[in-house]
């Protein structure tokens, strides 16, 4: 690839230095994915610049009129401190037409809400956990055909915020405790879904046309069910790096699946992909009952991709090393652009 002015943009805490020496891993695991981004499209020969925003748009147009990327790198998953603002950033950047990486603003907006997601694949015939919405301000009261136990989450928020083992619920009593939490301290509506005990299962895809869908990949939770724990994907398990070495919390390929079970997955995700309008990268999350049903839990687009993160480590397992994995992202946003495509 020729040599390109990258602009990426990022939350401000977490411009990376040059360097990680004399840097804790808690530090390091803060602003990774920046890092490894930035360090990794340098070494390729790009002109990197790194611009953290958060509650203004004018740097990112003056870097826009002054550096004249070829491509913004987009890092950032909220602006003005609220998530559900991402697709904003995407939609500015189509009207400056400049090309840039990830989701497009429609892809955003559809995943981004867990209720409507799992309606729109609903449809198309993948079995998602039953579900009811809470929304702030409301008494909760449980339809009847939602079964107990349920687990309690965000609407819109992704990362695992607010999630812990206080998260499953199996009374009523519990239910609204939950949500009331989910209300005050996340300051978002809530979802209770049917709490699906099985196998967390990710399949990361990658393209706007044609899509490369990567392996089955699993987190397993090590020792952490050992103490009549939930094997759930909590706030510590996804972010306390000491916690999940501790606990050995590991991801790696989804081993003991039937050849047609892994592929029935991936042509799960490569449709749920589709019917989201998702284009660029995203990751598709999945619970796979005792009985072989796969769920659809939720889709990330514009995922982690620290070089140590499931995406990344996936495409390295599918012969897709990080650099040529950045480079391929790169090269889907600028395609998208020039093919005058956008679906925002």
């Amino acid at each position: 690839m020729r040599r390109l002015r990258i602009l990426v943009l990022m939350h401000p805490d977490c411009v990376p230095p040059d360097s990680t020496d004399g840097y804790t891993a808690q530090q390091i695991n803060a602003w990774k994915t920046e890092f490894d981004v930035v360090s990794t499209l340098r070494t390729a020969g790009h002109d990197v610049r790194p611009l953290g925003v958060q509650e203004e748009i004018k740097p990112v147009r003056d870097e826009i009129e002054g550096f004249k990327p070829h491509v913004v790198f987009t890092l950032l998953e909220e602006f003005h401190y609220e998530v559900v603002y991402d697709h904003h950033i995407a939609s500015y950047l189509e009207l400056m037409k400049i090309p840039y990486t990830g989701c497009n603003p429609r892809g955003l907006i559809l995943a981004r809400g867990k209720d409507l997601s799992k309606t729109l694949v609903h449809h198309r015939r993948i079995a998602v956990p039953a579900f009811a919405v809470f929304p702030m301000h409301r008494k909760v009261k449980r339809p009847p055909r939602l079964a107990l136990p349920l687990i309690v989450k965000s609407l819109n928020q992704d990362g695992s915020l607010g999630i812990s083992q206080a998260s499953i619920v199996d009374t009523d009593e519990k239910l609204a405790e939950r949500v009331a939490f989910i209300h005050e301290r996340v300051g978002t509506a809530a979802i209770a879904e049917q709490y699906i005990e099985g196998r967390e299962l990710y399949v990361g895809v990658l393209g706007n046309n044609r899509l490369r869908v990567l392996p089955v990949w699993e987190l397993k939770f090590g020792s952490m069910g050992g103490h009549g724990a939930r094997q759930i994907a909590t706030e510590k398990v996804k972010h306390d790096p000491s916690y999940q070495e501790r606990v050995g919390i590991v991801d790696g390929p989804a081993k003991d699946l039937a050849p047609e079970v892994s592929a029935r997955i991936q042509h799960m995700a490569k449709r749920i992909y589709r019917t989201l309008g998702l284009d660029g990268y995203a990751r598709i999350d999945f619970r796979l009952a005792a009985d072989g049903i796969p769920y659809f839990i939720e889709a990330n687009p514009n995922p982690e991709i620290a070089k140590s993160q499931e995406f990344a480590t996936a495409a390295q397992h599918d012969g897709l090393d990080y650099p040529d994995l950045l480079n391929r992202i790169v090269t889907l946003g600028i395609s998208r652009a020039k093919a005058g495509v956008s679906l925002g």
